[in-house]
Protein backbone atom coordinates (compact mmCIF):
# COMPACT_ATOMS: atom_id res chain seq x y z
CA UNK A 1 0.00 0.00 0.00
CA UNK A 2 1.29 3.57 -1.04
CA UNK A 3 1.26 5.48 2.03
CA UNK A 4 2.26 8.26 0.87
CA UNK A 5 -0.56 8.85 -1.72
CA UNK A 6 -3.26 8.03 0.96
CA UNK A 7 -1.66 11.07 2.77
CA UNK A 8 -1.62 12.85 0.08
CA UNK A 9 -5.04 12.30 -0.55
CA UNK A 10 -6.43 13.20 2.75
CA UNK A 11 -4.11 16.26 2.41
CA UNK A 12 -5.91 17.09 -1.11
CA UNK A 13 -9.60 16.79 0.66
CA UNK A 14 -8.41 18.43 3.61
CA UNK A 15 -7.56 21.57 1.57
CA UNK A 16 -10.56 22.25 0.00
CA UNK A 17 -12.18 22.61 3.23
CA UNK A 18 -10.07 25.01 4.42
CA UNK A 19 -10.31 26.49 1.05
CA UNK A 20 -13.99 27.01 1.20
CA UNK A 21 -13.86 28.15 4.57
CA UNK A 22 -16.35 25.16 5.73
CA UNK A 23 -16.66 24.07 9.03
CA UNK A 24 -18.84 21.51 11.24
CA UNK A 25 -20.44 19.36 9.73
CA UNK A 26 -18.83 19.88 6.39
CA UNK A 27 -21.85 20.60 3.62
CA UNK A 28 -20.66 18.16 0.87
CA UNK A 29 -23.17 18.43 -1.67
CA UNK A 30 -22.23 21.83 -1.99
CA UNK A 31 -18.83 21.04 -3.14
CA UNK A 32 -20.24 18.45 -5.54
CA UNK A 33 -22.86 21.38 -6.89
CA UNK A 34 -19.77 23.80 -7.50
CA UNK A 35 -18.79 21.50 -9.53
CA UNK A 36 -22.39 20.65 -11.68
CA UNK A 37 -21.82 17.08 -10.51
CA UNK A 38 -25.54 15.71 -9.85
CA UNK A 39 -25.97 14.04 -6.58
CA UNK A 40 -28.93 11.45 -6.20
CA UNK A 41 -30.22 8.58 -4.07
CA UNK A 42 -30.21 5.05 -5.56
CA UNK A 43 -33.53 2.97 -4.57
CA UNK A 44 -33.09 1.20 -0.89
CA UNK A 45 -33.76 -1.94 -2.92
CA UNK A 46 -30.28 -2.05 -4.52
CA UNK A 47 -28.20 -3.44 -2.33
CA UNK A 48 -24.17 -4.14 -2.77
CA UNK A 49 -22.35 -1.15 -3.38
CA UNK A 50 -22.10 2.04 -1.74
CA UNK A 51 -21.91 4.35 -4.59
CA UNK A 52 -21.35 5.09 -8.01
CA UNK A 53 -19.84 7.57 -9.89
CA UNK A 54 -21.44 8.24 -13.34
CA UNK A 55 -19.62 9.86 -16.46
CA UNK A 56 -21.28 11.15 -19.54
CA UNK A 57 -18.84 13.21 -21.75
CA UNK A 58 -17.78 15.89 -19.75
CA UNK A 59 -20.73 15.42 -17.30
CA UNK A 60 -20.39 13.87 -13.92
CA UNK A 61 -22.98 12.15 -11.53
CA UNK A 62 -22.85 10.41 -8.10
CA UNK A 63 -25.22 7.64 -6.99
CA UNK A 64 -25.49 6.72 -3.10
CA UNK A 65 -26.75 3.59 -1.46
CA UNK A 66 -29.69 3.92 0.59
CA UNK A 67 -30.31 0.62 1.83
CA UNK A 68 -28.40 1.67 5.20
CA UNK A 69 -30.45 4.77 6.35
CA UNK A 70 -27.12 5.79 8.54
CA UNK A 71 -26.72 9.87 7.29
CA UNK A 72 -23.58 9.28 8.20
CA UNK A 73 -22.74 6.27 5.93
CA UNK A 74 -24.26 7.86 2.85
CA UNK A 75 -22.35 10.97 3.38
CA UNK A 76 -19.04 9.19 3.49
CA UNK A 77 -20.31 7.27 0.63
CA UNK A 78 -20.63 10.64 -1.43
CA UNK A 79 -17.29 11.71 -0.31
CA UNK A 80 -15.77 8.70 -1.46
CA UNK A 81 -17.18 8.63 -5.05
CA UNK A 82 -16.12 12.80 -4.77
CA UNK A 83 -12.42 11.32 -4.46
CA UNK A 84 -12.60 9.15 -7.69
CA UNK A 85 -13.63 12.74 -9.44
CA UNK A 86 -10.72 15.04 -7.56
CA UNK A 87 -7.86 12.68 -7.33
CA UNK A 88 -5.12 12.73 -10.02
CA UNK A 89 -5.54 9.46 -12.03
CA UNK A 90 -8.73 8.56 -10.67
CA UNK A 91 -10.98 9.14 -13.28
CA UNK A 92 -8.49 7.74 -15.86
CA UNK A 93 -8.34 4.52 -13.58
CA UNK A 94 -12.29 3.84 -13.15
CA UNK A 95 -13.66 4.83 -16.39
CA UNK A 96 -10.95 3.48 -18.13
CA UNK A 97 -11.03 0.98 -21.47
CA UNK A 98 -14.54 3.57 -21.82
CA UNK A 99 -16.31 2.64 -18.71
CA UNK A 100 -19.37 4.76 -18.11
CA UNK A 101 -19.87 4.25 -14.39
CA UNK A 102 -17.54 2.83 -11.59
CA UNK A 103 -18.74 1.01 -8.60
CA UNK A 104 -17.03 1.41 -4.99
CA UNK A 105 -17.82 -0.21 -1.37
CA UNK A 106 -16.53 2.79 0.89
CA UNK A 107 -15.49 2.11 4.25
CA UNK A 108 -11.52 0.63 4.48
CA UNK A 109 -12.60 -2.27 4.56
CA UNK A 110 -10.44 -3.05 1.50
CA UNK A 111 -7.12 -3.56 -0.17
CA UNK A 112 -7.52 -1.75 -3.35
CA UNK A 113 -5.16 1.10 -3.43
CA UNK A 114 -7.12 3.26 -5.42
CA UNK A 115 -10.49 2.36 -3.48
CA UNK A 116 -8.21 3.22 -0.27
CA UNK A 117 -7.23 6.44 -1.55
CA UNK A 118 -10.96 7.47 -1.98
CA UNK A 119 -11.66 6.48 1.69
CA UNK A 120 -8.76 9.00 3.17
CA UNK A 121 -10.38 11.56 0.88
CA UNK A 122 -13.72 11.31 2.03
CA UNK A 123 -12.22 10.98 5.62
CA UNK A 124 -10.38 14.25 5.33
CA UNK A 125 -13.07 15.60 3.42
CA UNK A 126 -15.84 15.09 6.30
CA UNK A 127 -13.18 15.30 9.42
CA UNK A 128 -10.23 17.73 8.56
CA UNK A 129 -7.59 17.90 11.05
CA UNK A 130 -7.52 21.23 10.95
CA UNK A 131 -11.15 20.95 12.67
CA UNK A 132 -11.26 17.62 13.98
CA UNK A 133 -8.14 17.68 16.36
CA UNK A 134 -9.70 20.85 18.17
CA UNK A 135 -12.77 19.26 18.59
CA UNK A 136 -11.45 15.91 19.92
CA UNK A 137 -10.29 18.12 23.20
CA UNK A 138 -14.32 18.70 24.00
CA UNK A 139 -14.75 14.83 24.92
CA UNK A 140 -13.20 11.86 26.86
CA UNK A 141 -10.69 9.59 25.82
CA UNK A 142 -12.50 6.54 23.92
CA UNK A 143 -15.71 5.64 23.16
CA UNK A 144 -17.15 9.12 23.93
CA UNK A 145 -14.88 10.95 21.52
CA UNK A 146 -16.26 8.91 18.74
CA UNK A 147 -19.53 9.07 19.36
CA UNK A 148 -19.63 13.22 19.74
CA UNK A 149 -16.99 13.31 16.84
CA UNK A 150 -19.48 11.22 15.00
CA UNK A 151 -22.52 13.91 15.65
CA UNK A 152 -20.48 16.81 15.42
CA UNK A 153 -19.17 15.80 11.99
CA UNK A 154 -22.30 14.39 10.97
CA UNK A 155 -20.03 11.14 9.52
CA UNK A 156 -20.73 7.08 10.59
CA UNK A 157 -18.88 5.98 13.73
CA UNK A 158 -16.46 3.51 11.94
CA UNK A 159 -15.40 6.79 9.64
CA UNK A 160 -15.27 9.05 13.39
CA UNK A 161 -13.18 6.20 15.39
CA UNK A 162 -10.71 5.67 12.34
CA UNK A 163 -10.00 9.09 11.97
CA UNK A 164 -10.18 9.81 15.96
CA UNK A 165 -7.46 6.45 15.60
CA UNK A 166 -5.56 8.27 13.48
CA UNK A 167 -5.19 11.76 14.63
CA UNK A 168 -5.69 11.14 18.82
CA UNK A 169 -3.09 11.83 21.05
CA UNK A 170 -4.42 9.27 23.28
CA UNK A 171 -3.48 6.05 23.40
CA UNK A 172 -6.42 4.28 21.51
CA UNK A 173 -6.96 1.52 18.73
CA UNK A 174 -10.47 0.54 17.41
CA UNK A 175 -11.51 -2.47 16.16
CA UNK A 176 -14.32 -3.33 13.48
CA UNK A 177 -15.55 -7.21 13.99
CA UNK A 178 -18.08 -9.46 12.64
CA UNK A 179 -18.94 -12.52 14.21
CA UNK A 180 -15.29 -13.74 15.82
CA UNK A 181 -13.28 -12.00 12.95
CA UNK A 182 -11.40 -8.90 12.98
CA UNK A 183 -12.32 -6.84 10.03
CA UNK A 184 -9.85 -4.78 10.68
CA UNK A 185 -8.02 -2.58 13.18
CA UNK A 186 -6.39 1.27 13.46
CA UNK A 187 -3.83 2.12 16.53
CA UNK A 188 -3.33 5.46 17.46
CA UNK A 189 0.67 6.59 17.57
CA UNK A 190 1.01 6.51 21.11
CA UNK A 191 -0.32 2.92 21.40
CA UNK A 192 1.64 1.26 18.62
CA UNK A 193 5.03 3.11 20.82
CA UNK A 194 4.12 1.03 23.35
CA UNK A 195 6.77 -1.68 24.09
CA UNK A 196 6.16 -5.15 22.76
CA UNK A 197 3.26 -3.47 20.15
CA UNK A 198 2.03 -6.00 17.71
CA UNK A 199 -1.25 -4.66 15.57
CA UNK A 200 -3.70 -6.97 15.04
CA UNK A 201 -4.45 -8.05 11.69
CA UNK A 202 -7.72 -8.32 9.46
CA UNK A 203 -9.03 -11.63 9.38
CA UNK A 204 -7.56 -13.26 12.45
CA UNK A 205 -10.33 -14.30 15.54
CA UNK A 206 -11.00 -12.02 18.04
CA UNK A 207 -9.42 -12.77 21.65
CA UNK A 208 -11.26 -15.59 23.51
CA UNK A 209 -13.35 -14.06 26.96
CA UNK A 210 -13.18 -10.53 26.07
CA UNK A 211 -16.06 -8.40 26.18
CA UNK A 212 -16.37 -7.99 22.27
CA UNK A 213 -16.01 -11.34 21.30
CA UNK A 214 -18.71 -12.29 24.49
CA UNK A 215 -20.52 -9.33 22.86
CA UNK A 216 -20.23 -10.92 19.26
CA UNK A 217 -22.17 -14.14 20.27
CA UNK A 218 -25.44 -12.17 20.54
CA UNK A 219 -26.54 -11.11 17.43
CA UNK A 220 -29.51 -9.20 18.69
CA UNK A 221 -26.83 -6.97 21.12
CA UNK A 222 -25.11 -5.69 17.30
CA UNK A 223 -28.84 -5.24 15.63
CA UNK A 224 -29.75 -3.25 18.98
CA UNK A 225 -26.86 -1.27 18.71
CA UNK A 226 -26.50 -1.78 22.73
CA UNK A 227 -23.14 -0.85 24.23
CA UNK A 228 -21.36 -2.63 26.44
CA UNK A 229 -17.64 -1.69 28.33
CA UNK A 230 -15.72 -3.15 30.87
CA UNK A 231 -11.63 -3.36 31.66
CA UNK A 232 -9.14 -5.26 29.41
CA UNK A 233 -5.58 -6.33 28.80
CA UNK A 234 -4.44 -4.84 26.54
CA UNK A 235 -1.63 -7.69 25.92
CA UNK A 236 -3.85 -10.30 24.72
CA UNK A 237 -4.93 -7.62 21.89
CA UNK A 238 -1.46 -6.40 20.83
CA UNK A 239 1.39 -8.55 22.68
CA UNK A 240 2.26 -5.45 24.88
CA UNK A 241 5.16 -5.88 27.27
CA UNK A 242 3.86 -4.08 30.04
CA UNK A 243 0.91 -3.94 32.57
CA UNK A 244 -1.26 -1.08 31.46
CA UNK A 245 -4.73 -0.60 32.47
CA UNK A 246 -7.24 -0.24 29.68
CA UNK A 247 -10.68 0.22 28.53
CA UNK A 248 -12.62 -2.05 26.34
CA UNK A 249 -15.84 0.07 24.90
CA UNK A 250 -17.94 -1.93 22.58
CA UNK A 251 -21.41 -0.88 20.40
CA UNK A 252 -23.12 -2.60 17.91
CA UNK A 253 -23.41 -1.22 15.06
CA UNK A 254 -27.34 -2.07 14.00
CA UNK A 255 -28.10 -2.69 10.06
CA UNK A 256 -24.15 -2.82 9.24
CA UNK A 257 -24.13 -5.62 10.87
CA UNK A 258 -20.66 -4.88 12.51
CA UNK A 259 -19.04 -4.48 15.70
CA UNK A 260 -16.99 -1.46 17.23
CA UNK A 261 -14.54 -1.90 19.62
CA UNK A 262 -13.02 0.76 21.35
CA UNK A 263 -9.92 -0.08 23.36
CA UNK A 264 -8.00 2.77 25.38
CA UNK A 265 -4.85 2.07 27.14
CA UNK A 266 -4.19 4.45 30.53
CA UNK A 267 -0.44 5.65 29.66
CA UNK A 268 1.07 7.57 33.12
CA UNK A 269 2.15 10.92 31.93
CA UNK A 270 5.77 11.16 31.97
CA UNK A 271 5.14 14.12 35.61
CA UNK A 272 3.18 11.15 37.05
CA UNK A 273 6.12 8.81 36.85
CA UNK A 274 8.44 10.75 38.26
Amino acid sequence: MDELKLKSATQFAEKLVKDAGLQFPIDILSIAQERNILVAAKPASSKGVSGMLIRSGNDFAIAYATHIKSEGFQRFSIAHELGHYFLDGHPEEVFRNGATMHESKAGFGTVDQIELEADHFAAGLHMPSHLFNAATAKFSDGLEAVQGLAKLCNTSLTAAAIRYAELAEAAVAIVLSHGQTVDYCFSSESMRRIKGYRHLKKGVLLPKNTTTSNFNKHPENIASGLEMSDSTDPSIWFHIDDEIDSSEEVIGLGEYGRTLTVITAEIPDEDEEN
